[in-house]
């Protein structure tokens, strides 16, 4: 028996290290850029959080002011208390956190100032509010109300 030499086509051990070699430089990067990825996302997610609850804030706040009657602001304990003949709503204003009721903002707020009719109110009926945020574009809330006929009865005006 005369047994013919065939070659059989396969790949060398060089060629297949070169692949495999490849192949891990490949998938490297890849986990690379999905790091990335995934560090810039959470980025934008951290930002959209905190925009969102500055943005809920803002909101709240001008509801109220729309719908009560009458603001009142103490400097001294750094609260709001809005009102009307039916009901009354507060808003406590601490270092890290706003406090409504049941509801809470995760905001800093660096200074808050109430004003009536211009002029700077340490305590006492407000018809705007001025929110000092501090965040890296040390944002600016100005929430105002038109005022009513028993304010200006009340204030001699």
């Amino acid at each position: 028996m005369i047994f013919a030499k065939t070659k059989v086509k396969a790949f060398t051990l060089s060629e297949m290290l070169v692949v495999l070699l490849l192949t891990i430089i490949v998938v490297g990067l890849a986990f690379t850029i999905l790091n990335l990825v995934q560090k810039q996302m959470g980025d934008i997610q951290s930002g959209f959080e905190a925009n969102s609850e500055k943005n809920r804030l803002k909101q709240i706040l001008w509801k109220d002011f729309g719908t009560y009657s009458r603001v009142f602001y103490k400097s001294e304990t750094n609260q709001l208390v809005c009102e009307n003949p039916k009901e009354r709503v507060s808003y406590e204003f601490q270092e890290n956190l706003v406090i409504r009721a049941l509801d809470s903002f995760r905001v800093n707020i660096k200074s808050t100032s109430g004003y009536f009719i211009g002029k700077t109110i340490v305590s006492g009926e407000v018809d705007a509010l001025e929110l000092q945020l501090d965040d890296p574009s040390s944002t600016l809330l100005l929430i105002y109300k038109m005022n009513t006929a028993e304010s200006f009865m009340d204030h001699g005006l």
